[in-house]
């Protein structure tokens, strides 16, 4: 890829983005959260299967 070309998309998509309102940033936050959450839940699930089967 031609240097320049990739030059300029890289400066046309900070020119069209824009920094997130307070509202926006904190629906953000909670919905990483809740998904971080799921697999941190998800994974100890599997865990304590795998544990309660005998394995590991």
């Amino acid at each position: 890829m031609n240097l320049n070309l990739l030059l300029e998309r890289i400066r046309r998509v900070l020119l069209v983005s824009s920094k997130p309102d307070k509202i926006e940033f904190m629906q953000s936050l909670k919905i990483t959260g809740i998904g971080m959450a799921v697999v941190g839940v998800v994974g100890f699930a599997i865990f304590l299967t795998v544990i309660l089967m005998g394995g590991l």
